[in-house]
């Protein structure tokens, strides 16, 4: 069964299993989400799942959403994400999605924004090599090297490796190992590591490639 929920990254801890064996693992405030929209194929053409997460204030939600949270009678909700499911006929608008959905054991996909680095060279984007800082190299040890060849049309390559903004761009870490559910309190240990920092929202969805 295909399943996906909305979760905030708490923070990394660590786990023991049953051999005592440290695990180190993200933990993620996941849900409680309510669904917020079903889409279909004879409305929308592909079946799936709106998911509101977080609640928020009138005062802070436009006009066009007012109206949506109210046909759904839902609350407002601070974020909203889309999962695509093969079968949506178990849910109805207003269910509550809660961490539990997932069990220790599963393979999972996390999907969020990684931490934003501002502008950067070569160097720490890319892992380019340095130059040497002697014989008459001069002040450019960490700059990109040749622009393009030297013969032929001399233009610079699509693609080519240069200084620039790094980060903040959508990640998706696969495979992924559910290792704790804490029901109760809608929290899930993941093994590893996830994208983004502290408190940044991300969505977990069934693995696509299973390990």
């Amino acid at each position: 069964m295909q399943k996906g929920i909305i979760a905030k990254k708490l923070g990394m801890s660590q786990l023991f299993d049953e051999n005592g064996k440290v695990v180190p693992v993200t933990v993620l405030e996941a849900g409680p989400c309510v669904v917020v929209q079903k889409k279909t194929v004879e409305t929308d053409g592909y079946c799936a799942l709106q998911l509101g997460f977080g609640d928020t204030s009138a005062k802070r939600t436009n006009k066009p959403l007012q109206g949506h949270f109210n046909k759904a009678d839902v609350g407002f909700k601070k974020f909203l994400r889309e999962f695509k499911l093969d079968d949506i006929s178990t849910f109805s608008v207003g269910d509550v999605i809660k961490a539990d959905t997932f069990e220790a054991g599963d393979m999972v996909d996390v999907h969020g924004t990684s931490k934003g680095k501002g502008y950067a060279g070569i160097i720490k984007r890319y892992g380019g090599h340095r130059l040497k800082e002697t014989h008459g190299t001069g002040p450019v040890a960490r700059h990109a090297g040749p622009m393009g060849p030297n013969t032929q049309s001399r233009h610079s390559p699509k693609g080519k490796k240069l200084p620039g903004h790094l980060g903040a761009e959508k990640v998706t870490i696969q495979n992924l190992t559910v290792v704790k559910v804490d029901a109760e309190n809608n929290l899930i240990a993941i093994k590893g590591a996830v994208p983004g920092p502290k408190g940044g929202v991300v969505t977990i969805t069934n693995a696509v490639k299973k390990a």
